[in-house]
C-alpha cells in the first residue's frame, strides 16, 4: 500500500533480508523446542553413524532411529508451513493447531489521514486498533496486546523473524481464539508476537487471503468473507 508514512512491518526479501533471517533463526535456537530437538537428533544420528562404522549393531539402530525422528519433525515443521498458505492449508488436530476461519459479512475501511488502512478490532476480547498491510505475510500484534488478550507462544512452534525498519526480530507464533473486527469474524488465525512491535499490530495476507475478495475503491478498503454470516457488528 502507499501511503504518507512507512508503515513499521515489511515484508520484503533481498540477499541481506535472507542472511539477517538467518542470523536470526540461529540466534532464536535457544528458546525454540523445534530446533534444539532438531540438533540433539542431529547430533545422535552422527553418534549413532559413528558407531555404525565401528561395526556396533546399536549405531545402526540410532542412526536409523534418528532418521525417523528427523522425518517426523520435518512433517511437523510442513504442517505448519501448510497454514500460512489457504491453498495449502489442512486442518491438522493431531498436533493441536486448530482450522483457520474466516468468515462474516462485508467490512469497509475507509482510508486515514496517514494514507493507511486502519481497523478497530477485538483479539480474544481485547480492544486495539490494527494496521492493514498487504505486504505482510503474517497477523502480527504487540506483546501489550497479546498480555492482554492472554496469548500464549505455541511450543514447538516454528522460529519466525519479522522484518522491520530496524532489520528482522525474533517473534514467537500464536493462535488467536478470535479476532473480530467490523462483521468479519477470523478464529483459529495464526499470529506472530513481536515486542519489538511498539504499540503496533498488523493484519497481514494470512487472514486477507481467506476472504473471499478484498479490493480497494477509492479511499476504502472493501472486505468480503468466503463464508457469509449474519452481520457480527456495524463498523
Amino acid at each position: 500500500m502507499d501511503g504518507a508514512s512507512e508503515p513499521p512491518y515489511i515484508a520484503c526479501m533481498s540477499l541481506e533480508n535472507l542472511w539477517n533471517n538467518i542470523i536470526a533463526a540461529i540466534a532464536a535456537i535457544p528458546r525454540s523446542e523445534l530446533l534444539i530437538a532438531v540438533l540433539v537428533v542431529v547430533i545422535i544420528g552422527w553418534i549413532g553413524a559413528v558407531l555404525a562404522r565401528r561395526g556396533m549393531r546399536f549405531g545402526r539402530f540410532v542412526r536409523g532411529a534418528s532418521t525417523f525422528v528427523l522425518v517426523g519433525i520435518l512433517v511437523v515443521v510442513v504442517l505448519q508451513l501448510s497454514r500460512l498458505d489457504p491453498r495449502l492449508e489442512v486442518a491438522v488436530p493431531q498436533i493441536g493447531l486448530p482450522e483457520q476461519v474466516v468468515e462474516g459479512g462485508e467490512t469497509r475501511i475507509p482510508l486515514a489521514r496517514d494514507g493507511h488502512f486502519w481497523l478497530r478490532a477485538e483479539l480474544n476480547g481485547a480492544p486495539a486498533n490494527f494496521l492493514v498491510d498487504t505486504g505482510a505475510t503474517l497477523t502480527a500484534v504487540s506483546s501489550g496486546l497479546a498480555e492482554r488478550a492472554g496469548l500464549e507462544p505455541r511450543r514447538g512452534g516454528l522460529p519466525v523473524t519479522v522484518g522491520t525498519a530496524n532489520g528482522p526480530v525474533a517473534a514467537e507464533l500464536a493462535t488467536a481464539e478470535e479476532l473480530r473486527f467490523g462483521n468479519v469474524s477470523a478464529r483459529g488465525l495464526d499470529v506472530v508476537i513481536a515486542p519489538t512491535l511498539g504499540d503496533t499490530n498488523v493484519v497481514g495476507m494470512n487472514l486477507l487471503s481467506r476472504l473471499a475478495s478484498w479490493r480497494v475503491e477509492g479511499d476504502t478498503m472493501i472486505l468480503v468473507p468466503a463464508n457469509p454470516q449474519t452481520p457480527l457488528e456495524t463498523q
